[in-house]
């Protein structure tokens, strides 16, 4: 891998050094089958996470980038899901919660197809997993070929989908719906506010949180939300994890999340091509769910979409990044898309101290600039509005946002996320997607096909 780290990316030597730096923290957080997050908050491997990481891998080593989504797929589950967490036997249970014996996956997942190892958590992440492995893919076509890795990840990813397709339409309206805050990625947005304050919290002294070992209160989810975070997970693995079995007290079709399926579905078509099989299928799933995302979830007045929640079947009246990440969706309509470029500009979104997307409307009653996606930039939401305004064709917007991304990410010490208002680095330092992607950016490749 030392010879890949001193190929020559950019003869700048800022450019090197992010590189270096970013490589490094790959490098520091892999555990030999997967890379963690975070060595302190995050010791385990993350669904998502480990998508971002595999598309900056893709530029360090090819090989690694492929055994990166292999071992997450080790932990899918015989109903085609893949857990958010696949839990490291080697870490100490202390070290994290919700840990493998709060989830018990093996035991109460065992009827939905869970694995009898690895252990992993019940809930879900955004399915952004086809399009890494076609991206990974297209970083060395002829050593995937060789491997098999196309081969043998397209029917995982497939099922993965047929998942969400089957058991999330909770809805009736071809979305898949998210059961658990934690699912959508965006933790304690104030998207879930309203849903939450129907969830009976558990009680105080009935877990044991371990994230403010290593996390400011002041930037994490409060204890009121983490007992209702952990009634929700109780409920879903009481119920043996069965969607069809449990009346979910929460139940959101979430934008962000959606938009990931369908540019992900659009990669499964990619893929199915470059296999030799029908890609029709996936492509006219990418449509139709791109109409249904368009007719549920857009909210023309407010310029972006919205989430919907399935209990009340109304949209939530609140902006959030995930209502601009649905940019990164190649079939939206333009006068969509316009809307979206123009929010994306307007006062909501646009930060005093970072071009990084704030996760939460600056002018938002809720707005917190530190605390967990109630208000704080993340790169890898950045990430997506950077490819979503690249396929649009804003190329003078993508490049504002990639430069302010590579100044941020090296200037914190790559970290999870940054306060919109000062600028300040907040959450955990050498966070892995913030590396991965920051290589992915440096690398200025995206005249690959779009999927």
């Amino acid at each position: 891998m030392k010879s890949l780290l001193d190929r020559p990316a950019s003869t700048a030597a800022a450019a090197l050094t992010l590189r270096r730096g970013a490589a490094r923290v790959l490098i520091d957080n892999w555990t030999g089958t997967s890379t963690v997050p975070s060595r302190t908050l995050y010791p385990h491997q993350w669904s998502w996470d480990s998508a971002f990481i595999a598309i900056g891998l893709r530029h360090l080593s090819v090989r690694r980038a492929q055994r990166e989504l292999e071992s997450l797929l080790a932990g899918q589950w015989a109903d085609g899901r893949i857990p958010h967490i696949v839990f490291n036997p080697a870490v100490p249970h202390d070290v994290y919660f919700p840990s493998p014996d709060f989830w018990q996956s093996s035991r109460a997942g065992r009827e939905a197809g869970a694995p009898a190892t690895p252990e992993t958590s019940g809930i879900v992440q955004p399915p952004l997993h086809a399009l890494a492995a076609w991206l990974v893919h297209q970083a060395d076509p002829q050593e995937s070929r060789r491997r098999g890795f196309l081969a043998r990840a397209y029917p995982r990813l497939a099922a993965w989908h047929d998942y969400l397709r089957a058991r999330r339409d909770l809805g009736g309206g071809g979305l898949a719906a998210v059961v658990h805050p934690w699912e959508p990625g965006m933790d304690n947005s104030p998207c879930w506010d309203q849903a939450l304050q129907r969830i009976e919290p558990a009680a105080p002294g009935a877990f044991q949180r371990a994230d403010l070992n290593h996390g400011h209160p002041a930037d994490r989810p409060t204890d009121l939300d983490y007992g209702r975070y952990v009634r929700l997970a109780t409920d879903y693995r009481e119920a043996g994890y069965d969607d069809r079995a449990l009346h979910h007290g929460f139940a959101m079709e979430d934008p962000g999340f959606n938009a990931l399926l369908i540019v992900s579905e659009r990669a499964l078509a990619a893929m199915a091509r470059d296999l030799g099989t029908d890609d029709a299928p996936h492509t006219a799933r990418a449509d139709e769910l791109t109409r249904q995302l368009v007719a549920r979830l857009w909210d023309d007045e407010a310029g972006l979409f919205r989430a919907r929640d399935l209990s009340t079947d109304t949209l939530v009246d609140e902006r959030s990044v995930t209502g601009l990440v649905p940019l990164v969706v190649p079939g939206l309509p333009h006068d969509v898309v316009r809307r979206l470029q123009d929010t994306l500009d307007g006062p909501h979104f646009s930060a005093p101290a970072t071009r990084l997307v704030p996760s939460y409307d600056l002018t938002g009653h809720a707005f917190d600039a530190q605390r967990y996606w109630r208000g704080p930039a993340w790169f890898n939401t950045a990430w997506l509005i950077h490819r979503g305004l690249h396929t649009h064709g804003f190329q003078a917007d993508a490049e504002r946002l990639r430069q302010g991304f590579l100044a941020e990410a090296g200037g914190s010490r790559f970290a999870e996320y940054v306060d919109p208002t000062t600028g300040a680095a907040r959450g955990s330092r050498h966070f892995s997607w913030t590396a991965a992607l920051a290589l992915d950016l440096l690398s200025a490749d995206l005249e690959e096909p779009q999927p």
